[in-house]
């Protein structure tokens, strides 16, 4: 699988925020397909960091009303990867 087909964005919160700057860990959402291992590789690979955990979830899709029409979101995966000490990634820098 195509590295950027498994890291497809960075979720940006507060609690995201805060994790990334306590613990050096990044959240991400990832193809549902991907096992950690390939998180890991692809997060590496794509911005020359070194990783030393990667956490996974599935998270399950809410359901949506449009008027009567009750429709459902899709069902998403995502990955908290944890970044060694000194390492961080340069897009997350100043947001």
């Amino acid at each position: 699988m195509e590295l950027h087909r498994i890291v497809r964005k960075a979720l940006l919160t507060e609690k995201s925020t805060i994790a990334r700057d306590e613990r050096n860990q990044y959240i991400l959402e990832v193809d549902r397909g991907a096992n950690k291992i390939e998180i890991g590789k692809a997060v590496e690979k794509l911005f020359k960091v070194k990783v030393l955990n990667v956490h996974v979830m599935n998270v399950a899709g809410k359901k949506k009303r449009m008027g009567r029409i009750i429709g459902r979101k899709s069902d998403w995966k995502k990955a908290i990867v944890t970044l060694a000490p000194g390492s961080n990634i340069e897009i997350f820098k100043g947001v």
